[in-house]
């Protein structure tokens, strides 16, 4: 055993905040701080010519131009780019990203952007079409979870409402602070905690830093859904809400939702159903006779739903539904300003003005493609699926995580999941990788469904295997940065990692 592995091992045994204390001392060292930064200047080098591939090929810009370019010029520059850029997700290489992608369906969005180009919701009075468009997708969206029989003999302001956001991450993030805000206003709380699986997105983290939550993670059971009893064991006198997925981002399995709500709404508490993935695709698949516990507004713990119209939604990308069991719960979210010198100001979602095109853009794709369209690509979605789980539990040293529908997450007890990874992406595919166990997910969309992707992706990933089995040494290119990220103790030399990173997109 090397001696870095060693250490890790070792340091897993040591509580995470003496491992933090200790990190703090180290990074003060200047030998260790200039070996550090040496080592992350040289990987994030490696890095930076897959990021700017454009460098040298188009123009490139610190300032404003003197005189304007030509139009023409524009769109033949932007027309080049997408032109290298197009063919690995139209072809279906790609987990997840483009989840429809058909180029009637991407024609029509773009018709109905260009006509709404200039609409903005915060102007009700010259838009109203821009509220009656975000008015209806909520609505369409509520039904499809639930809403009738949540709303049935119960006042209209009982009702199940919401608002559109931004995308699934400012989603979580106003519920997060919706939960916040109620909790302090109706329980006196004023140290809230939530509490999630470790499989839950992290944008909750993000949400949590942002509006000062303490997050409260929790393990995941052995079929990587969310272990009931250990949350119950987590809920305190400050919780304000409890988080389940359905499904899950990294393994694509059902948290246990109507366990996990009853502890909530037992104890007063919110529940979050986080469907960003699954809001448009459980509901048909249900109705296809897959297995689909129940996760919506059907349940009466479940108070808040997030649901991404831009994934599976078929929408442009830029938008997301969140939904409330009653106006009282949604109210918390809003903001309004009475004593500005400029009037009066309110807006529902963080943003003040909202591209009121990709609203209506998500309101023209849901009433497009209807009930009976949704039914059909979630078909062809899942029975695809169902050939590449085949397929994979077929392939000696290889497992399927869990019990998942169309998120399919696999690993390998013999080699090295990330060099497996690494010979994928040399034949093309873009998949994610995962951390704790080690894995590699595909999310099947439309593009998958296409003749021939389910059998490509099962023929490279059995080369891939007897590549990697062929040669196990050969560290690859992304293997040694994803086996880093995921093993290292030190969690703070992998995030600022991170932002270094982060620093490069921004390198023009």
């Amino acid at each position: 055993m090397e001696i870095p592995e060693l250490g890790n091992r070792i340091l897993k045994h040591v509580p995470p905040r003496w491992i933090s204390v200790a990190e703090r001392y180290l990074q003060r060292v200047p030998m260790v701080r200039e070996r550090l930064a040496k080592e992350t200047d040289a990987m994030l080098a490696e890095m930076e010519g897959s990021l700017k591939p454009y460098r040298g090929q188009v123009s490139t810009h610190t300032r404003l131009p003197e005189q304007g370019r030509p139009r023409e010029e524009v769109l033949r520059e932007m027309e080049q780019m997408n032109a290298r850029e197009q063919d690995r997700w139209k072809e279906g290489y790609v987990s997840g990203a483009v989840y429809h992608g058909d180029s009637e369906h991407i024609d029509f969005l773009n018709r109905v952007y260009a006509l709404n180009s200039q609409s903005n919701p915060l102007h009700t009075d010259l838009w109203p079409s821009a509220t009656k468009f975000e008015a209806e997708v909520v609505a369409m969206t509520a039904h499809l979870l639930g809403a009738a029989e949540a709303n049935a003999g119960r006042a209209p302001d009982e009702h199940i409402c919401g608002s559109l956001s931004s995308g699934g991450t400012e989603s979580i993030m106003l519920a997060t602070k919706t939960y916040r805000d109620y909790a302090r206003a109706e329980r006196g709380i004023e140290h809230p905690e939530m509490v999630a699986p470790a499989s839950a997105h992290p944008a909750f983290d993000k949400a949590a830093h942002y509006f000062g939550v303490r997050m409260i993670r929790v393990p995941v059971a052995a079929d990587y859904r969310a272990d009931v009893q250990a949350t119950r064991k987590a809920l305190s006198r400050n919780t304000v809400m409890v988080i389940g997925s359905a499904p899950s981002f990294p393994h694509g399995v059902i948290d246990p939702i109507e366990e996990l709500s009853e502890l909530a709404r037992e104890r007063g508490i919110g529940f979050h159903t986080d469907a960003c993935l699954g809001g448009f695709v459980l509901p048909w698949a249900r109705e296809l006779g897959y297995p689909v516990p129940a996760f919506d507004f059907r349940l009466p713990g479940v108070t808040s739903i997030s649901a991404d119209t831009h994934k599976f939604g078929y929408a442009a990308k830029g938008t997301s539904v969140v939904l409330y069991r009653g106006t009282a719960l949604r109210s918390h979210q809003y903001f309004t300003s009475t004593e500005w010198s400029g009037g009066i100001y309110f807006s529902p979602t963080f943003s003040g003005s909202r591209p009121g095109a990709l609203i209506a853009a998500a309101w023209a794709s849901l009433v497009s493609t209807g009930d009976a369209g949704y039914r059909e690509a979630t078909r062809r979605i899942l029975e695809t699926a169902d050939v590449i789980k085949r397929g994979i539990r077929a392939i000696p040293g290889l497992h399927v995580l869990g019990e998942p529908l169309f998120v399919i997450a696999f690993g390998s007890d013999s080699l090295n999941i990330y060099q497996v990874m690494d010979r994928l992406s040399e034949k093309g595919w873009n998949l994610n990788g995962l951390h704790k166990p080690p894995a590699v997910h595909l999310c099947v969309t439309q593009r998958h469904t296409q003749p021939g992707v389910a059998e490509r992706f099962l023929a490279d990933l059995r080369a891939a295997v007897e590549e990697v089995r062929a040669n196990p040494n050969e560290k690859g290119n992304m293997a040694p940065v994803y086996g880093m990220a995921g093993t290292v103790p030190f969690r703070g030399l992998v995030s600022d990692l991170l932002k270094k990173y982060m620093d490069l997109i921004y390198k023009v």
